[in-house]
């Protein structure tokens, strides 16, 4: 498990830890298409400003739920 940052691409991004976590951050701010083609040519940053988010904020809450552990 890695560290995700802005310049790594969604798809890249999902593959970091808790894939369902991570879906349902990317879900919580408005990128419903997380598993579309724009998810593999697209970075987080590019993301983030697409739809309005703060990539600093965006990248600590997807670091978070990627060492999520459900249960």
């Amino acid at each position: 498990m890695g560290k995700i940052t802005k310049d790594m691409l969604i798809a890249d991004a999902l593959q970091e830890g808790n894939t369902n976590a991570i879906a349902e951050v990317l879900y919580s701010v408005g990128m419903h298409c997380f598993g579309c083609a724009m998810a593999r040519g697209e970075t987080v940053e590019d993301a983030a400003a697409v739809h309005g988010v703060d990539v600093d904020e965006l990248v600590a809450n997807l670091n978070a739920a990627a060492m999520r552990v459900d249960e």
